[in-house]
């Protein structure tokens, strides 16, 4: 059985950081793009980060260009996203998301061709 989960999140005061760690389980995702989506209240769930199974590919959405940064450790089958800049629009709860299918990077942002899912990890970001 495939699982996610995702680590790190919590209050944070603006201008801070975390890191989000995501460790699966169940298959190994090393030639498969994983991703970050976050969802706040109220609103739908939206594209932050992804990696590719390609080594040194990655994307943003532009609001976190410049201040997230997305990687992984095949090694020990996990992704993080490393969050510096925090502000207040960026509380949400946070999911990673692992493709079923390997070897593809199409629609990267689109949560539709994600298979797999943690559970979530809440950030919250004070003023």
């Amino acid at each position: 059985q495939v699982q996610l989960v995702e680590y790190g999140g919590g209050l944070v005061q603006a201008g801070g950081s975390l890191r989000l760690s995501c460790a699966a389980s169940g298959r190994t995702f090393s030639n498969s793009g994983m991703g970050w989506f976050r969802q706040a209240a109220g609103k739908e769930r939206e594209f932050v980060a992804a990696i590719s199974w390609i080594a040194g590919i990655t994307y943003y959405t532009d609001f976190v260009q410049g201040r997230f940064t997305i990687s992984r450790d095949n090694a020990k089958n996990t992704v993080y996203l490393q969050m510096n800049s925090l502000q207040p629009e960026d509380t949400a709860v946070y999911y990673c998301a692992a493709r079923g299918t390997p070897y593809s990077d199409s629609n990267y942002d689109s949560s539709y061709w994600y298979a797999y899912w943690g559970q979530g990890t809440q950030v919250t970001v004070s003023s």
